[in-house]
């Protein structure tokens, strides 16, 4: 008489180790999608419904040597104040000139030509930001 052991039928009494381990890690794998991109977003919305004053520099003139004059449009909420920095450049890239304009006014939009002192003559120039304070 020779022992012969069967075994159970395979998937008739329930899943096996490997199979809930990949829906274990399907799962996880899911909830950290959600939360990453839930948190992406959040981000994306904090920065663009977070900044209160924005501009846009319409053109630029070099009047002279030693200046440039820049057109700059704000836009923020009225009651916001705030500041754009604005820089001239060099032909080979130098900075310049460099001027920090404060906006204060109880407007949303303003439309303002700047003056830049400069050292030397300008060859284009670059709004570098606005922050709300």
């Amino acid at each position: 008489m020779s022992a012969v052991r069967e075994g159970l039928p395979e998937g008739r009494y329930g899943r096996s180790a490997d199979e809930r381990a990949d829906r274990t890690l399907k799962i996880v794998g899911s909830v950290l999608g959600v939360a990453l991109l839930a948190l992406v977003g959040w981000f994306g919305y904090d920065y663009v419904a977070g900044q209160r004053v924005s501009a846009e520099m319409i053109k630029f003139d070099v009047s002279a040597d030693d200046r440039v004059q820049v057109h700059l449009e704000v836009r923020k909420d009225r009651d916001a104040k705030g500041s754009c920095t604005v820089r001239a450049l060099a032909e080979n890239g130098a900075e310049v000139g460099h001027k920090d304009v404060r906006f204060d006014q109880a407007v949303d939009r303003i439309d303002e030509v700047v003056t830049v002192r400069t050292t030397a003559r300008a060859t284009s120039t670059e709004l570098l930001g606005c922050t709300s304070e």
